[in-house]
């Protein structure tokens, strides 16, 4: 069995899916960067770094992986794109492997987790956060576990109505005051009855309005403060939502995010619709803060539980 073979074969066809137009993006532009030659040399290396970078995966990040990549070429000759192709896998497995981000498993499993579990969701407008809460809530449901949903986002009308939406869609119930009202206070009752109600997992959503940093970090500084006056511990995790179709942008919000409040995991969503994918790579490498799901399609199962060694093969295996 080789490196990359041990994989579910219903989950890697999604994600293969999913990535597919952030592949086809790096291996058109591979393909005719090794045209008409027989070795990896300097020229070779230049066009890789420059694909790299113009997917997304970050200047820091693609130097290391070219440094490696090199490193490998002058102790051996690589003859062909699928030979590249394979040294690129592994080497940006390699490099991800080493950094201190551990793939998260499971995680709609919840037996080793405290109960409630409560998780809070942060990010700006318009990156998919409420979206992505309906999906979480979908599969930690099919996985037989009781979910709570607080309806925070009380700034915007819009948000709150989408999440009670996303609960009717997929059967859990939703606290909400409706718009204006105290965030802190719907997380407070969220709790309070997600307790009441023997929930496994309260998933608390929040307003993303990064252009405000003094005010939103007061806002969740509040929030947690109050969660914690019904349960010392909560938040147990505090989850980032990033759009990874928005590329480096994605990246300057994550920085700008992990300034004002500790952030524990990360969604990046939308991977299907843009050929910026290589971005999850660097966002992994650059925060050494777990990627925890990733976003490949439309349908509530196609938020993923991210594993770097798959994704990593699935964005840089060549097409059959």
């Amino acid at each position: 069995m080789g490196l990359f073979d041990f994989f579910s074969k219903e989950k890697k066809e999604t994600l293969d899916k999913g990535l597919e137009k952030s592949k086809t993006n790096i291996f058109d532009k591979l393909s005719r960067a090794v045209i008409g030659k027989s070795v990896v040399d300097e020229e070779v290396l230049d066009e890789l770094e420059e694909i790299l970078i113009s997917s997304d995966v970050g200047v820091g990040t693609t130097i290391k992986i070219i440094q490696r990549i090199e490193k490998r070429a002058a102790e051996d000759k690589y003859t062909n794109v699928q030979e590249l192709d394979r040294i690129l896998r592994e080497e940006t497995a390699a490099l991800l492997e080493e950094n201190n981000s551990q793939d998260v498993g499971n995680s709609f499993e919840t037996e080793h987790l405290p109960k409630p579990y409560v998780l809070m969701v942060v990010g700006v407008n318009g990156v998919g956060k409420t979206t992505t809460i309906g999906k979480l809530a979908y599969n930690f449901n099919k996985a037989g576990k009781k979910v709570v949903l607080g309806a925070a986002d009380t700034f915007r009308a819009a948000a709150v109505e989408q999440l009670k939406l996303w609960g009717k869609r997929v059967d859990v119930p939703v606290i909400d005051k409706g718009m204006n009202t105290d965030p802190s206070s719907v997380a407070y009752d969220t709790i309070k009855q997600g307790i009441e109600m023997d929930a496994d997992v309260i998933i608390i959503d929040t307003a993303g309005r990064l252009h405000t940093k003094v005010n939103l970090m007061n806002e969740l500084g509040k929030i947690k403060r109050v969660m914690q006056k019904i349960l010392p511990e909560a938040p147990h995790e505090v989850m980032l939502v990033l759009d990874g179709s928005t590329g480096q942008n994605a990246v300057i919000q994550a920085r700008e995010f992990t300034k004002v409040t500790e952030v524990h995991s990360l969604a990046i969503t939308k991977l299907d619709g843009t050929a910026k994918g290589g971005v999850v790579i660097g966002i992994s490498d650059e925060f050494k803060i777990p990627v925890k799901y990733i976003g490949v399609g439309e349908q509530m199962t196609d938020l993923q539980v991210f594993n770097k060694m798959e994704f990593v093969d699935s964005l840089f295996k060549k097409g059959e």
